[in-house]
């Protein structure tokens, strides 16, 4: 860093043909990240994890990644409903424990699971979560270690669940939620044609309102953000995102003041974002 100079931000912007090649990048890019840092540098990291089928092709890539030194991985999650029980399928729990949590050797003593937290409201889990993640994230940075971020955007622009009616510039790292009528659509759809049948709602009604997510705060506080955001469903989102203002009613779009932001589409999400003019 030059003389004077007291930020550098760095925001990547890479668009792929496929979810699929998306995926490959993602999973590459946040295995690189995690090889240096645990194996050669031999340092802890703080994984952060998302739970969507967005994040399917980027996880099924980096389970295939070898040379991270996972007994020096501790992994958290964004976010996590409040009112269905601990391994129902719909849990973002269950989702992590099949796509990446059984099938990395990260020991059992590392992954800190909102369902874990036993507390009767959403206000209690989020203070009792906030303070394990705060013990975890200053053991890690006191270890030479970082703090990672993998995460996607909703199709209302939400940031794990942070929606358009929450705080967005609360200081506190984990907060109750009341999930919007768009995420809640959102996720009737996403679990409508799910291959268990005890996965998909009935109704809209049947999808949890109450939530605990991370806040933007807690998001923002990583060294490091990798966001994947495929399909044409979230291409409004994105332009909102990122051609947009910075504007608390686009969670996402906060994501721009990160120093350090991955930000990865494939073809159909980054479908309506502004072009530089060409020649004819």
């Amino acid at each position: 860093m030059g003389a004077g100079v007291t930020e550098t931000v760095q925001l990547t912007r890479e668009v792929f043909a496929t979810e699929g090649l998306m995926g490959q990048a993602v999973g590459r890019d946040v295995a690189d990240l995690l090889r240096e840092t645990t194996a050669e540098r031999s340092r802890p990291v703080v994984l952060n994890l998302a739970a969507a089928p967005s994040q399917d092709a980027f996880l099924a890539a980096l389970v295939r990644q070898e040379g991270i030194d996972w007994g020096k991985v501790q992994v958290i999650h964004l976010d996590e409903y409040f009112d269905l029980p601990r391994n129902h399928p719909n849990t973002f729990e269950v989702y992590l424990r099949d796509h990446i949590i059984s099938l990395v050797p990260v020991p059992d003593g590392n992954v800190h699971f909102i369902k874990a937290v036993e507390a009767d409201s959403p206000s209690e889990v989020a203070r009792l979560y906030e303070a394990q993640v705060r013990n975890v994230v200053e053991a890690t940075r006191a270890g030479g270690g970082i703090y990672v971020a993998c995460i996607g955007i909703g199709v209302n622009g939400h940031i794990a669940f942070n929606e358009p009616n929450t705080v967005k510039r609360t200081g506190r790292m984990v907060i109750p939620v009341r999930i919007d009528e768009v995420s809640v659509q959102q996720q009737y759809y996403d679990y409508k044609d799910h291959p268990n049948p005890d996965a998909r709602y009935d109704t809209m009604g049947d999808v949890p309102r109450r939530a605990v997510t991370l806040s933007c705060a807690g998001i923002l506080d990583a060294d490091r953000v990798f966001c994947a955001v495929p399909g044409r469903q979230k291409a409004e989102a994105v332009r909102a995102m990122w051609d947009g203002p910075i504007t608390n009613q686009v969670p996402a779009s906060l994501l721009r003041m990160h120093p350090r932001l991955n930000l990865y589409l494939d073809a159909e999400s980054a479908s309506l974002l502004d072009r530089k003019p060409a020649l004819d």
